[in-house]
């Protein structure tokens, strides 16, 4: 086949890929109804034995998914244009609430981290709105400098500002939040164009620097020796691993039965919250396990054949805030699997779409907004030529060997 007949065929492909328009919001909407069904299920004991209503933790959890859903609706109705000029002042708002939730008598502690701002009836958690705002600074600045990020200077600007917010999530802690983020900032780097060398010294550091904040913070090393065995510490350190994967045992092939599970029922501690996956394969069985695991799967592969259609028409922002958020919602989901399933050591981390918590599901559906504006918007643009398919195929993304050896174009 000739290189014209394959550009053609590519071509043909991506005015095709409008038929799977569907596929995104169809992920996120079957996430969310198991969402709400999960977290009935998990806290009815445990909402009627605290609030003494049965149902406390679902009427919360479906107001805020009504309020996502209005983020979601209200963030899908503005051109990443704006969202672009905007990431200073999102960044400087990212920050400053870092800062805020620090103050003594403003943030709100709970089991020792001072992650929560008091809002009225409400509470925010910063580290969450740090993430949406965080994703498009950097992928504004990437798609500004990305030409020049084989350059020290350009390159440690977005590192510098990682390092800060790192620096503000592990006062709190929020150990969790500052893998995620760190990953998907350094996987936007990537993809923007930094040199091999550049990204494999950031990793190592960082993959450092990790191991030492593990290793000098007591609670965080006791963690990774219970992970090690859980079951020799059962009553103790290791009792929220061992109760999880007794969830896990019962559930077996096809589960006990949805409102059967025994775990949630004073034994499994967050299992409305952190630990829903171990309710629902309780109740589904591995079975249902592997078709949540499916929704995401699918849902990462939606958002990476946006990353590629916007790096095909050279819409740079949208691509790589695409791939932030492909990243981003798959770490976060592949750790909070990973932490019920004993795969990971402990971690405070939703299960996106899906667990019980107010700022974690309003900034879900934000990025899904993102998201949808980005797939509208580069449904409405031009089709492909056959100049930008040659040179997507010089991009790092699918020349890693080259990495910052060629330039990824210019900016949208």
């Amino acid at each position: 086949m000739s290189r014209k007949e394959r550009v053609a065929l590519e071509v043909a492909a991506n005015d095709q890929a409008d038929e799977f328009a569907w596929v995104l919001p169809f992920c996120v909407l079957a996430l969310a109804s198991i969402g709400v069904v999960m977290v009935a299920s998990a806290s009815i004991a445990f909402a009627a034995d605290v609030y003494g209503d049965s149902w406390y933790f679902l009427k919360r959890h479906l107001v805020f998914l009504a309020a996502g859903a209005f983020g979601a609706f209200v963030v899908s109705r503005v051109s990443l244009a704006i969202w672009s000029n905007l990431s200073w002042t999102l960044l400087f708002f990212a920050l400053g609430m870092l800062l805020i939730v620090l103050i003594p008598g403003v943030g709100r502690a709970v089991n020792g981290s001072m992650r929560w701002i008091a809002l009225g009836p409400i509470t925010v958690q910063p580290a969450e709105i740090a993430k949406f705002c965080c994703l498009i600074f950097f992928a504004s600045f990437l798609t500004r400098r990305h030409e020049k990020l084989r350059h020290w200077s350009s390159f440690m600007v977005p590192i510098s500002v990682l390092g800060i917010v790192a620096v503000l999530l592990l006062l709190e802690p929020d150990f969790g939040s500052v893998v995620v983020i760190s990953g998907t900032a350094l996987a936007m780097v990537f993809l923007a164009g930094a040199r091999l060398p550049h990204t494999f010294l950031l990793v190592g550091l960082a993959a450092c620097g990790l191991v030492l904040m593990a290793l000098v913070s007591p609670y965080r090393l006791q963690r990774l020796t219970t992970f090690m065995d859980p079951w020799g510490e059962q009553f103790a350190g290791g009792y929220q691993l061992t109760q999880s994967l007794i969830a896990f045992g019962r559930g077996e092939w096809f589960g006990v039965g949805l409102g059967n599970s025994v775990q949630k029922l004073f034994y499994l501690p967050e299992a409305h919250t952190d630990f829903v996956f171990a309710i629902l394969a309780e109740e589904w069985g591995m079975l249902g396990g592997l078709v949540v695991i499916a929704l995401y799967a699918t849902l990462t592969w939606s958002l990476l054949r946006l990353v590629r259609k916007a790096l095909a028409k050279q819409a740079f922002f949208a691509a790589l805030l695409t791939f932030g958020i492909a990243v981003l919602l798959a770490g976060q989901a592949f750790v909070n699997m990973g932490v019920a399933s004993g795969l990971l050591p402990t971690k405070g981390l939703t299960l996106p779409f899906v667990s019980s918590g107010g700022s974690s599901l309003v900034v879900c559906f934000a990025l899904f907004g993102l998201a949808w504006r980005a797939q509208k918007e580069l449904s409405s643009e031009a089709p492909v030529s056959e100049g930008s398919i040659a040179r997507i195929r010089q991009l790092p993304i699918f020349n890693p060997l080259q990495l910052g050896d060629r330039k990824t174009g210019e900016a949208a």
